[in-house]
């Protein structure tokens, strides 16, 4: 049963035809409702036919209508019980207080980590990590934000040993995917699965034999059709953090799912790596008050 349902609905919801949209609408709108509504019920809401809702069911990996009740029935029930609905969804306007605002920031990202990490395939996330620890070279490619979160990898595959790099620019992306052999990892992260440099350095680093990873929110994106292998991540959009801005917190979620499980793969020497890191720059550290 595909897991993280709502958010990968809330997330790819623009992008839909327009029947399949309205069905989407109504599911967001009242998700418990969905849950316990027959199935041409639900199509009636959403102004649409039995067969368009299977549709729907189909293109977010449901067998069918049964198995997305299921599904709603299950993060409605696990929402409610852990008290997610307070303040998801509400607005920070310039006047709310900071206390206010905290709440709303808090609520958001804990919805989003948890949304992204029901929707996280381990059997996925067992093979990026697979082939990290055997490729000789792991190249990192992301722009902007998504750069920032590549790097942010980057430095704990080396701290561990692992052999890895990140590339923001186009030209140094493309150049370091031209160098890369089978065997080798080329992981593009991009919320959409837009960005035309990720693209272009994935497909590259894929036309030489290195294996494709795409880290995105859209699984029917550009970049995640062009990948070996998706890792999906959720994004949850509030005030003042849009787009790229809002998917950051689950692209580190989902890069510090696989760090754990090369590190997990490689654990005497990951253990070694830290005593030996760790003491190189222990003289760089101020001395505790008595």
């Amino acid at each position: 049963m595909t897991s993280g349902a709502l958010a990968r609905v809330e997330t790819e919801l623009p992008g839909l035809p327009e029947a399949l949209r309205r069905v989407g609408e109504v599911i967001l709108g009242d998700p418990a409702e969905a849950a316990r509504s027959t199935i041409i019920a639900l199509a009636e809401r959403a102004g649409s036919s039995p067969a368009t809702v299977t549709r729907f069911c189909r293109a977010f990996g449901f067998s069918g209508y049964a198995e997305l009740r299921v599904a709603l029935a299950t993060e409605t029930g696990r929402a409610a019980q852990a008290g997610w609905g307070a303040g998801v969804g509400h607005e920070i306007g310039p006047d709310d207080p900071l206390d206010a605002a905290i709440e709303v920031m808090a609520a958001a990202d804990t919805r989003l980590i948890q949304d992204t990490a029901a929707g996280l395939d381990p059997d996925v996330v067992a093979r990026v990590a697979d082939a990290i620890v055997a490729a000789p070279r792991v190249l990192l490619v992301g722009v902007s934000t998504s750069g920032n979160v590549a790097t942010m990898l980057e430095g704990r595959l080396r701290r561990i040993g692992i052999p890895g790099w990140s590339a923001g620019d186009a030209h140094v992306a493309l150049s370091e995917a031209a160098l890369l052999k089978d065997g080798d990892v080329a992981i593009g992260i991009s919320h959409r699965g837009r960005t035309r440099e990720v693209m272009e350095a994935l497909a590259e680093a894929g036309s030489h034999g290195a294996l494709t990873v795409a880290v995105t929110s859209f699984a029917r994106s550009p970049l995640a059709e062009l990948a070996d292998l998706v890792l999906t991540t959720a994004s949850r959009e509030t005030t003042f953090r849009l787009g790229g801005l809002a998917a950051v917190h689950s692209q580190l979620f989902v890069l510090d799912a696989v760090y754990v499980a090369v590190a997990q793969r490689t654990y005497e020497r990951t253990n070694e790596a830290f005593e030996r890191t760790i003491s190189a720059v222990e003289s760089h550290r101020v001395e505790r008050s008595p």
